[in-house]
């Protein structure tokens, strides 16, 4: 097991899309193992591959809740089936730390893919298992959750950002 580093805003391979999975094989079950410890280690309940710097269509979910109905969950090639309802979550992301916003998505989503030992999966999910499911979703297809945000909202997030890093490229070494 190997802790990975998180990609973080405005990162370019976080706005890159994700190549299908052609085999499961030892590398890529390896890279599982690696983005579950790292998603635990982050803390986070919800990771793709575009954020470890892997260009593959690969997540892993874990909402570590008992009330979810499912533990660990895997999708190779993930694709959304069928969508029903909308809802606003507010929402994080590991590759964008420290900011938070409400986002509009689908309440249900169905969602194919394959698991670690290339065995179909279908989940059909509401609540935050959907919102997590369309978010690392979109991570596979190059979109972060600011990307979501309307546009006065996505330029206070800039200009946010902006002066974070300006903080950070002023502060004195430690």
């Amino acid at each position: 097991m190997a802790l990975l580093d998180i990609c973080t805003y405005p990162d370019p391979v976080l706005r890159r899309i994700a190549e299908p999975v052609d085999k499961i094989d030892w590398e890529v079950r390896k890279l599982i193992v690696d983005m579950v410890e790292t998603m635990y280690e982050a803390p986070g309940i919800g990771l793709a591959a575009n954020q470890v710097g892997k260009l593959l269509r690969l997540l892993v979910i874990d909402l570590q809740r008992p009330d979810c109905g499912h533990g660990l969950i895997v999708l190779v090639n993930p694709v959304i089936v069928a969508t029903e309802g909308e809802t606003s979550y507010e929402e994080g992301c590991l590759s964008v730390p420290d900011y938070y916003h409400k986002v509009r998505r689908h309440e249900h989503v169905t969602v194919q893919g394959f698991d670690q030992h290339a065995k179909p999966v279908e989940i059909e999910a509401g609540g935050l298992l959907a919102i997590v499911l369309q978010h690392e979703m979109d991570h596979l297809d190059g979109k972060l959750f600011i990307d979501r945000l309307g546009l006065v909202a996505r330029d206070l997030f800039k200009r946010r950002w902006k002066k974070r890093l300006k903080e950070a490229l002023t502060e004195p070494a430690q």
